[in-house]
């Protein structure tokens, strides 16, 4: 479905590539349609935002960034509180940039919280662009219940959730946090149906799986691999945890000289690719690569298992070996073993003859690969990047 009318749309993420990523093709789309597309964005993003066509409204953000990992803490309400920081000191930022320009429709990202509350201000609807799992039916009881309840346990839990209450009631919402973040009006799912947990039980006429919305990112470059390579490992552990120098040497140790492997090592831009000591000549070192196109021509990959990379692994076919260091991407890693492509092994099990052990093991198996061809055939009828931009102009009110 498509209309002729030139809405303006605007979409609203954070500064991180695991949230801005899987947006971009369907804000292409958009605006190839006619669409004129605002998105609002911390400066950094800014550049990768314009690529697409659509006009960058940038705000200041108080988020922790790719460059401090470390500021996320440990504990539950470190991970809460700077989202809700952010949200207070950007929303009266952002509905000044809006001023007299407010969309005709609000796309947003899960951790956008401004976006929803200046879509109810506004009085147009908001879509969400979930970039990893949804609430399926029976989530408040089985996860959100006992996450509020050991939030509750703490002065600053407590102080928390007050605040987050008080401010949703301030500019008229009455939902409590939890309904507010785990249940949007509308919701199109950037992940393939086979990544989310309890898939026949999430509510299909809120939440749509349109799955990977890759495109051919040819301006993040090409890969080719090279002659006389018989098989290529990616390892990769995406953009924000790759502070991991002994990982990646561990990496080198298991693979480095195998017979016939070439192996592309991303290490991120925090190690500094001495501390790996002699690197053999069948494995390429480099603090990032154009993903995609790696993956389009590997036959393993090694991965955190973020649901950009899981998802990307299953597209492409490729055997994973997942090694997960935070938040859904333990639930991602044991999605993908149980479709039976990938092997889990944490960070402190990641030895050199394990990883080397997990990855012949997957590259050899034909039950993999069967299995990888049968995802990778569902994918495909899910629609990506062309039916989100339909479902999306399907939300856009009459003229």
């Amino acid at each position: 479905m498509t209309t002729t009318r030139r809405a303006h749309i605007a979409m609203f993420s954070i500064a991180a590539h695991g949230h801005v990523n899987p947006s971009l093709e369907v804000i292409r789309e958009l605006g190839a349609r006619g669409h004129r597309v605002s998105y609002a964005i911390p400066a950094a993003f800014a550049d990768k935002v314009a690529a697409t066509g659509a006009e960058p409204v940038i705000y200041h953000s108080t988020l922790p960034t790719d460059e401090d990992p470390d500021a996320w803490g440990t504990e539950l309400v470190d991970n809460l509180e700077p989202f809700l920081d952010d949200a207070v000191q950007a929303l009266p930022r952002l509905a000044d940039a809006f001023a007299g320009d407010e969309p005709d429709l609000v796309l947003h990202d899960i951790t956008s919280y401004p976006a929803r509350v200046l879509a109810h201000r506004w009085g147009v609807p908001a879509v969400s662009l979930s970039p990893n799992l949804v609430a399926w039916d029976g989530y408040e009881e089985e996860v959100g219940v006992p996450m509020t309840a050991q939030l509750l346990a703490t002065e600053r839990g407590r102080a928390y959730h007050a605040r987050f209450t008080a401010w949703l009631a301030e500019n008229g919402i009455d939902s409590g946090p939890e309904a507010f973040t785990a249940r949007p009006r509308r919701s199109l799912v950037l992940i393939p149906k086979a990544l989310q947990p309890y898939a026949d039980r999430v509510d299909e006429s809120v939440h749509t799986f349109v799955g990977a919305c890759q495109g051919d990112r040819a301006e993040q470059g090409d890969w080719q691999r090279p002659d006389g390579a018989e098989r290529v490992l990616l390892v990769s552990l995406g953009s924000a945890n790759t502070k991991q120098p002994a990982f990646y040497r561990d990496c080198v140790k298991a693979f480095g000289d195998l017979p016939g492997w070439h192996v592309v090592l991303q290490i991120g831009r925090y190690v500094d690719p001495a501390e790996l000591g002699d690197v053999p000549g069948n494995i390429e070192v480099h603090p990032w690569v154009p993903q995609l196109a790696v993956l389009r021509q590997a036959d393993a990959f090694i991965t955190h298992a973020g649901a950009g990379g899981s998802q990307e692994g299953l597209a492409t076919g490729t055997p994973m070996v997942a090694v997960p260091l935070m938040t859904d991407q333990f639930g991602n890693a044991d999605m993908l073993v149980g479709l039976g492509v990938a092997r889990r092994l944490s960070m402190a099990d990641a030895t050199a003859d394990d990883l080397r052990t997990a990855v012949l093991e997957l590259a050899d198996d034909p039950e993999v690969a069967r299995r990888l061809d049968t995802i990778r055939a569902q994918m495909a009828e899910e629609g990506g990047t062309r039916r989100a931009a339909d479902l999306i102009e399907a939300e856009l009110p009459s003229a």
